[in-house]
């Protein structure tokens, strides 16, 4: 227990974000501050000071990844810091995933209104500890060590850092855990705890974390990175302000956050139409074939619309009202998760290259119903795998904002939205032989992170180079996957044809993979993605969304024998239809038409393909420049029947020079049949509106259709009369589910 305050000018913390919030609600202004003194008065000094603290921030992740031990960490740069004022907004923050920088923001809050500093106290050296979802993080696998910086006897700030664990001690092996519906399958969980003082760690706290997962060394590790980071740039704070003074400093926090305000203010001004913009997206869950518990013996379909108003004075009001309900499923967001994405896909698109900190989150309002996945405001049910709803529900963010880029004449800057971060292949394992006999391994492969990113109005997507969360990553090395998943050797990672979103600028494309399981018993394996309906909000101004994925294992194979006789083995899956599995292998070979799984067992010498996800195309398909088909085709980003079929283009394969050339002229008549068979084939609007409602009015929607509705129509009384409005239905109006 703290003695005496340890805010400023002898108040608690409590008081002093009361303060901040009272002020921010009358003025509009961060703590009131209407004229950036320090900016205008010595701009040299203020712009170097803001510099030294975002280069401490880089120079402590940078250190900190030479600490860690995950893989994901190390390899793919899964880990950032960020500097706090007392009250808990974010000033300025390190390179990295910065989804997180929000959710410490929240976290450090929680602590405040929960008295923390009457008890158990904040004092110089303590050491916090947050993996709850339901105070301020995405979900328990992502894990913050945050630590109090101390100027004398008064709070000066916070330093927060956070990794993702490969394990998290939950129901399943894995980070992501698809079977979780509560509160209790989703591994261990941390609220805000204090695990250390006099910057160290207990040792008692560090044997209980020890314990609760499957991977204690990258555990013990990541938790030592996390906290040399903090203490990194608690010295480099007390350092500044050794040069800078402590008046200095104070002042020039708040200055540095509003300022953040004015700048996210101007640049949507300057690149957004004031108005309305609204988009859809949609996730499914295969829970009635697929889930373990009763409870999550339901096929779904989830509702994401997205309502983001734009007004003259530059802040932005998003609502996901009408979104559907939560449930036993682990793809329940919590307030923070939502924040976080919200901020990471807004120092992307509108806040890149200015000071990025919480400045943006104070001109923007957020609306999250009540009920819905959105928000469920219930503590015990499962927040593991929000990412399933965030990832696609936040395409129509970008999707609405490239609306107002486009309009404003800021082609090169609209994208179509991104992949799934999807198809991750997951679980764990036990050797059963080498020099590891006896331990467990775990496999969480995080190639998920190098997706394909949309077309933007100008060019083709990114090519498996993209995650929203963290768009500085990529797919990785295999072999530094390979070295924490030993049980699981890749035997081939190639492109996979026919996963880029198809338009005039196609979506970025990306790779399938081929592994099997080696020297191990007690293998779990599950994988997450999408079921039979494309995530995110589609393509673009006729530009087509990335195709779903599939699931294919091949069990009781004879491997082994192909192996030790070196005969040809499956590679890759480019035509479904005509399997290398089928042909190369013997054995039960299960082709599932989605690629959702829930957790099965596997043997040694089991295979399994996964698929990474495209991105969303822009613009009309037969629009596409015929030379660009061509080097689609030579670089295996699309097969000969899809561009035929898609783009209108006739190609043959010239087997001497081992290359695709397009015939032009049969391509000019592919193109106006195809022109034909849409004048055939197209309706009016008023014609396919009558035929949709007559779905709606005869009842003759499918299941999971009708419980989507019936949940945003109970949800949200707004989105029934918008609902019954367009459809013009009486205000009786019921969906009935069998």
């Amino acid at each position: 227990m703290s003695e005496k305050p340890i805010g400023w000018k002898g108040k608690k913390i409590k008081e002093m974000l009361e303060e901040s919030n009272d002020l921010f609600n009358e003025t509009q202004h961060y703590y009131g501050i209407d004229t950036l003194k320090f900016k205008e008065h010595d701009p040299f000094r203020y712009e170097r000071a803001y510099a030294s603290l975002r280069g401490a921030l880089v120079s402590a992740r940078e250190t900190a990844l030479h600490v860690a031990a995950s893989p994901i960490v190390k390899e793919i740069g899964e880990l950032c810091f960020a500097l706090y004022t007392p009250e808990g907004d974010s000033i300025v923050v390190s390179t990295g995933i910065l989804v997180h920088v929000h959710t410490m923001s929240e976290a450090i809050k929680f602590m405040i209104r929960e008295d923390y500093e009457d008890d158990p106290g904040i004092n110089p050296g303590d050491i916090f500890l947050n993996n709850d979802p339901d105070c301020g993080n995405v979900h328990t696998t992502d894990v913050q060590t945050i630590i109090p910086i101390f100027w004398e006897d008064e709070l000066i700030g916070w330093a927060g850092g956070v990794t993702h664990e490969i394990d998290i001690g939950g129901i399943t092996p894995g980070h992501v855990l698809m079977s979780s519906i509560q509160r209790f399958d989703d591994g261990v969980y941390y609220t805000c705890k204090k695990i250390g003082s006099n910057n160290r760690i207990w040792k008692d706290h560090m044997i209980t974390a020890k314990k609760s997962v499957r991977t204690p060394m990258y555990w013990e590790l990541d938790e030592k990175c996390r906290l040399a980071g903090d203490l990194m740039i608690s010295d480099a704070v007390i350092e500044f302000i050794k040069i800078e003074g402590i008046d200095y400093y104070k002042q020039f926090i708040r200055e540095a956050i509003e300022e953040g305000t004015r700048i996210f203010k101007k640049r949507v001004i300057e690149r957004l139409i004031p108005g309305r913009y609204r988009a859809v997206s949609f996730i499914d869950q295969v829970g009635e074939w697929e889930a373990w518990q009763p409870k999550a013996k339901v096929n779904k379909i989830y509702n994401q619309p997205l309502e983001i108003i734009s007004d003259e004075n530059g802040k932005l009001n998003l609502s996901f009202d009408g979104a559907s309900a939560c449930g036993y499923n682990s793809v329940n967001c919590g307030v923070g998760a939502l924040s976080g994405a919200t901020w990471v896909l807004l120092t992307q698109i509108l806040i890149y290259g200015d000071k990025v900190n919480d400045g943006a989150y104070f001109a923007v309002n957020n609306y999250f119903p009540k009920g819905s996945w959105a928000n469920p405001g219930d503590p015990y049910l499962s927040y593991q795998n929000p990412w399933a709803n965030l990832i696609p529900a936040y395409s129509c963010m970008m999707k609405c904002l490239s609306y107002g880029l486009f309009s404003r004449g800021y082609r090169e800057e609209v994208f179509s939205g991104y992949g799934l971060t999807r198809d991750a292949i997951q679980g764990g394992g036990r050797y059963n032989a080498g020099p590891l006999e006896g331990q467990l391994w775990m496999l969480s492969t995080f190639e998920i992170s190098g997706q394909g990113l949309g077309a933007s109005a100008v060019r083709d997507g990114l090519n498996w180079g993209y995650a929203m969360w963290n768009p500085e990553s990529d797919l990785g090395d295999v072999e530094t996957w390979e070295l924490f998943q030993g049980g699981v050797p890749y035997l081939a990672r190639k492109v996979k044809p026919n996963n880029a979103g198809h338009g005039k600028y196609r979506g970025g494309s990306n790779y399938g993979g081929i592994a099997f399981v080696a020297n191990s018993k007690d293998v779990e394996f599950f994988g997450i993605a999408e079921g039979l309906v494309f995530s995110g909000a589609g393509g673009m101004h006729g530009g087509y969304p990335q195709p779903t994925a599939y699931r294919l294992i091949a069990k009781n194979t004879n491997l082994k024998e192909i192996f030790e006789n070196q005969q040809d083995y499956p590679l890759w899956d480019p035509d479904p239809a005509n399997g290398e599995f089928e042909r190369l292998l013997k054995g039960d070979i299960i082709r599932k038409p989605y690629a959702q799984m829930y957790p099965i067992s596997l043997d040694n010498y089991d295979m399994f393909h996964w698929c990474m996800s495209g991105g969303p195309g822009y613009g009309d398909p037969l629009e596409r420049d015929v030379k660009s088909v061509e080097q689609d085709l030579n670089d295996g980003i699309y097969t000969e029947e899809k561009v035929n079929y898609i783009y209108g283009v006739v190609a043959k394969f010239n087997k001497e020079k081992e290359e695709w050339i397009i015939d032009e002229k049969a391509t000019q008549e592919r193109r106006k049949e195809i022109l034909n068979e849409r004048k055939e084939k197209s309706m009016t609007f008023e014609e396919f509106w009558e035929k949709e409602r007559n779905k709606i009015v005869e009842n003759q929607l499918i299941k999971p259709v009708k419980r989507m509705y019936k949940e945003s129509l109970e949800l949200s009384d707004k989105w029934k009369k918008n609902f019954l409005e367009f459809w013009n239905l009486p205000e009786d109006f019921t969906v009935e589910v069998d």
